[in-house]
């Protein structure tokens, strides 16, 4: 690990402690999944990021990818829920994801499947990101960690997040679920998920 990175694991771990969220720091592979939000409120852009980090041979890694933690324009347009479209409330969400099938294909990602998320509700159908608390509520509500395309990068979100996060590279992606797949087989088929605002670790 080089020295920013150091300083970055340092600074991830003061942010958890002041928030009392769990950092795991025991055994091989027990992966810290931790969203980035941007302060961009504009929709449909991968402009935020997925950190990954965890013990291998007892050293620290560092993984970095670049995804959104939030709905892209299409369904910001065309909720699918009459109190409008769901944007995940920074917090950690302990044990609450496992690897499932997502989507009409049920390809492997993490899915929320194992407890309630909170969400904010945007209805106002604009390319705005609104995250406003007097709309907050706690559910079931498949935020589900996946893919975009298949096969190659995309610019933008559009139909891919409906409010899930949901990463820009299919070959990140597959990163990201190998290392899930290895953590699974050492501590079993639970995640916790953790979203921070980018100004957290300002």
């Amino acid at each position: 690990m080089n020295l920013i990175d150091e300083i970055a694991l340092t600074k991830i771990q003061e942010v958890f402690a002041e928030k009392k969220y769990a950092f795991f720091t025991q055994g091989n592979y027990n992966l810290n999944i931790i969203g980035v939000r941007s302060p961009i409120k504009v929709a449909n852009s991968f402009d935020d990021t997925m950190l990954v980090i965890y013990k291998k041979y007892d050293k620290w890694v560092i993984k970095e990818y670049p995804i959104t933690t939030d709905a892209g324009l299409y369904w910001l347009e065309h909720p699918m829920n009459k109190k409008g479209t769901a944007l995940l409330v920074p917090n950690q969400y302990r044990s609450t994801y496992k690897i499932d099938g997502h989507g009409t294909t049920r390809y492997e990602a993490l899915c929320q499947r194992l407890g309630e998320v909170e969400v904010y509700r945007d209805d106002n159908k604009d390319q705005i990101l609104d995250f406003d608390d007097v709309t907050k509520e706690w559910g079931m509500f498949g935020i589900n960690i996946h893919r975009s395309h298949p096969y190659h990068d995309r610019d933008t979100v559009d139909k891919y997040s409906a409010g899930c996060q949901v990463f820009q590279n299919i070959h990140d992606f597959k990163e990201f679920m190998t290392l899930c797949n290895t953590s699974s087989n050492l501590y079993g088929n639970s995640f916790t998920y953790t979203l921070l605002l980018e100004s957290d670790l300002l």
